[in-house]
């Protein structure tokens, strides 16, 4: 079985919308079954891909932030934000902005911060004359900051599967510059459009009352927002590794919701506990049945031939870079992300490694890439949970959301071509 074979059966397995672990198990058993070797190899592969110590630090992340979110941390994250912006033109649009970057430091989802956050925020800017159109479109640009922001389940993903050593702390450090980069030009790409619009002027006199005090709701944030940098000054002081960190994430949050603020009853934590386990099932069951598929690629050389063909295109770095955030942003409108990552990472790492490309800094090309694509139809996640919270049509928005793509590409073109936004905190840690 040829790898262009291999490869078009796959395709055409995720165009009839096979689900990504049947389409993958079902490419390595036919491979299998072509080349004599017994079937038994897959589950082998299947099993060998999460035999890792590293790979239990999702489900504790996912359950830290679930816990989080039940919790109502997402509350108290608006209002310090409300009380950053929420009188400036375009206000509650930039709250949007600023309260998705504080939940993505204690979820590390996408999907979980446009969901806690855009629930709130979208009825509430539409209430005060936001276009729902425009307000939809804010809250799923800004995202995508979930995947970006450490603590981050893709970046964790990257580590286990880039096929060359990459540390998860590094990443984590790595993300944090991109992700207040986006965060910043998002906020201001909101206060040009809501100051020429008219979104928000005026409403500093008359909602003086409802905009919290900066003390009073830093007070009220600050235990949650202090999690990230337990996380973070845990993995780097040495104090744990990092799935002893996603461990100590969920004990926080289990004191914060049960202790600190009172608000975690036993049916919440049940609740948590049900979407993290069925989170947590589809996460490493697509990584296990992507470890037998990057065995069938390995065995027919694909890495080598992929590195080969861009080497053959162009031995420029630059245009090396072009064509990778090409590759990426097409497979992020097409592909899950984490699916795309375990696909793609053990192939494109070593090639970008080839052209000088430090891993760290391309695992963050690939997820800002692939945060991208979250945002972009037919199959972006964000843009799918901000609809249906609005009750509008995607169709509806994709004009609203043109300023913001412009704005995401121009970031990633930053993030492409400035090494120093991922890897100065990292090399200043070490």
């Amino acid at each position: 079985m040829s790898p262009a074979l291999i490869i078009a059966v796959l395709l055409v397995l995720f165009f009839a919308a096979v689900p990504i672990v049947i389409a993958l198990g079902a490419v390595s058993m036919i491979y299998m079954h072509s080349a004599d070797i017994p079937l038994q190899a897959v589950a082998q592969r299947m099993f060998a891909g999460l035999d890792s110590f590293p790979l239990a630090a999702i489900p504790f992340f996912i359950l830290s932030g679930a816990l989080m979110e039940a919790s109502g941390i997402s509350r108290r994250l608006i209002d310090f934000a409300q009380s950053l912006v929420g009188r400036l033109p375009g206000g509650l649009g930039m709250v949007t902005v600023l309260s998705a970057m504080f939940f993505a430091a204690i979820s590390g989802s996408s999907a979980a911060t446009t969901a806690a956050i855009g629930s709130i925020l979208i009825p509430a800017m539409a209430s005060r004359g936001y276009s729902r159109r425009f307000a939809t479109a804010t809250q799923a640009a800004s995202g995508e900051l979930g995947v970006i922001v450490p603590p981050s389940i893709p970046l964790i993903i990257y580590a286990l599967t880039a096929g060359v050593p990459v540390s998860i702390g590094d990443l984590f450090m790595a993300g944090v510059l991109p992700g207040i980069l986006i965060a910043c030009s998002l906020l201001v790409t909101v206060y040009a459009i809501s100051r020429r619009r008219g979104y928000g002027l005026g409403t500093a006199g008359d909602d003086a009352d409802r905009i919290p005090r900066k003390w009073p709701a830093f007070r009220a944030a600050i235990l949650p927002l202090l999690m990230p940098f337990i996380v973070l000054g845990g993995i780097y002081g040495g104090v744990f590794t990092p799935t002893e960190a996603a461990v100590v994430a969920v004990a926080y949050a289990l004191f914060l919701g049960v202790a600190v603020f009172r608000t975690l009853t036993p049916s919440a934590v049940y609740s948590a506990l049900k979407t993290s386990i069925t989170s947590s099932i589809v996460i490493l069951l697509i990584i296990s049945a992507a470890s037998a598929f990057g065995w069938v690629l390995a065995a027919n050389r694909v890495p080598d031939m992929v590195a080969s063909a861009f080497i053959a295109a162009s031995d420029n770095k630059i245009v090396f870079l072009i064509l990778i955030n090409l590759l990426l942003l097409l497979v992020g409108m097409f592909l899950e992300t984490g699916a795309a990552i375990i696909i793609l990472a053990p192939i494109l790492t070593p090639v970008a490694s080839q052209f000088g490309v430090d891993p760290v800094q391309f695992g963050i090309i690939m997820i800002v890439n692939l945060a991208v694509g979250m945002t972009t139809p037919p199959v972006g996640v964000n843009l799918f949970i901000a609809c249906q919270v609005a009750g509008v049509r995607i169709e509806q928005i994709l004009r609203d959301m043109l300023p913001f793509y412009l704005v995401l590409i121009f970031n990633i073109l930053l993030v492409t071509y400035i090494p120093q936004l991922s890897l100065w905190l990292p090399n200043l840690l070490h």
